[in-house]
């Protein structure tokens, strides 16, 4: 006896490639009527889906600042602010003392509990830059919240000092890639890593003022940018030694625009 095969007729085949169709738009993210359906039965692929859509193509984000101009002798101090304020009389006072122009990256709700601060870091001359409104992990957040979080620091500042941010930020814990980079890229940022953690946060964990002087000194080389904080004790124990030795080596002291290739 012949076994029977079902016959498969074009219109089966057609009916299956329309589905295929449909499923590959909808893993990709395409709005069809099935994807939007998708998204309102679960928030939270609606959510995921959004932080990993980028507003500009990722080719087109430009890369982190890592060094700046690495042709000349120079050290980038840099100091995030987001949380409390333990080395800022330090910070200040190795600054002037060595006649030095700083780069600050803080918070809009660090401007906002620290005006008066921020005020004198103004009048000093130093620069401020964007470390968000809210400390947030960006690359775990759509870019319209991404950009919401730059914004509000913009203004923050602006309403404050009547300075703008831009166009440089640096993404709170260094949390940021070719997204995040973008996104920024588009409200008009580009992103500030670091060429030396100091790990003067770490202090809690028991990290001290000699490691950390110990790990800037170890590891400088000409246009390092140097990460450090205000929220820790570490910073002002060690910043003005560190500024000498390296004086004594031959290094200048410069900002952040100062310090990058003209």
């Amino acid at each position: 006896m012949k076994s029977r095969s079902p016959k498969i007729h074009a219109s089966h085949i057609a009916a299956l490639l329309v589905l295929a169709v449909i499923a590959i738009l909808v893993f990709c993210g395409y709005r069809t009527p099935a994807a939007e359906q998708i998204r309102s039965l679960s928030p939270s692929i609606a959510t995921s889906t959004a932080s990993r859509t980028s507003l500009v193509p990722q080719k087109h984000a430009p890369p982190d600042i890592v060094y700046g101009d690495r042709s000349r002798k120079i050290a980038i101090f840099t100091f995030d602010a987001g949380d409390t304020t333990q080395s800022a009389e330090g910070i200040l006072a190795a600054l002037a003392k060595h006649h030095v122009k700083g780069t600050f990256f803080m918070t809009g709700k660090f401007i906002e509990a620290n005006p008066d601060l921020v005020h004198r870091v103004v009048a000093a001359g130093h620069e401020i830059f964007n470390h968000t409104y809210d400390h947030k992990d960006l690359t775990k957040i759509p870019d319209s919240a991404v950009i919401a979080e730059l914004n509000g620091m913009d203004a923050v500042l602006s309403s404050t000092t009547g300075l703008s941010t831009k166009p440089y930020f640096r993404a709170p814990y260094g949390a940021r890639d070719d997204r995040v980079r973008a996104a920024a890229s588009a409200d008009g940022y580009r992103s500030v890593y670091w060429t030396i953690d100091a790990h003067d946060w770490m202090e809690p964990q028991g990290e001290t003022a000699d490691q950390v002087r110990q790990r800037i000194l170890t590891r400088v080389v000409p246009g390092s940018i140097i990460l450090m904080h205000l929220g820790d004790t570490l910073t002002a124990a060690v910043l003005d030694d560190v500024m000498t030795t390296l004086e004594g080596q031959g290094y200048t002291m410069v900002s952040l625009t100062q310090g990058l290739p003209q």
